[in-house]
């Protein structure tokens, strides 16, 4: 019965390891946010079709960075291979949610990939997601409508 037990603590041990080994950082920086009011929100998304997410409902990661000097990084950890994209929230009022005026976001919003968006240009998976298969670091940014 103990080598049974041993056994199987090893192969255990082994797995966990294997899952360590095969994740990866992802490092996600913002620039010249507006003001150093709030936070910013970033928002991991590994699944087609869970952006755009007014809501935040369908993210895989959420993390909160605090706002130093117009600047904000924080780090994503064990993320295993795959296909990722990033949406960034300048949660200036701290609600966890983008505030709109009649119809737009009063508050910056920002996508991996995504240098401008408009009507014609709206985020989705597709267009805002890019490959983990390593560290990675990236720039996201924020625009404000």
């Amino acid at each position: 019965m103990n080598l049974i037990m041993l056994m199987l603590f090893n192969l255990l041990l082994n797995l966990s390891n294997y899952n360590l080994e095969n994740t990866y950082q992802l490092t996600v920086q913002v620039n010249d946010l507006k003001n150093n009011k709030g936070v910013v929100q970033f928002a991991l998304y590994n699944k087609d079709g869970s952006i755009p997410d007014e809501d935040y409902e369908n993210y895989y990661k959420i993390v909160k960075g605090e706002i130093v000097n117009g600047s904000s990084t924080i780090t994503f950890k064990n993320i295993p291979t795959g296909k990722y994209a990033v949406n960034i929230l300048h949660d200036e009022n701290k609600n966890g949610k983008i505030d709109k005026g009649f119809i737009l976001p009063i508050e910056g919003v920002g996508f991996s990939n995504f240098q401008t968006i408009g009507f014609s240009n709206r985020p989705n998976f597709s267009k805002a997601s890019f490959e983990v298969k390593e560290n990675k670091s990236i720039n996201v940014k924020v625009i404000y409508m």
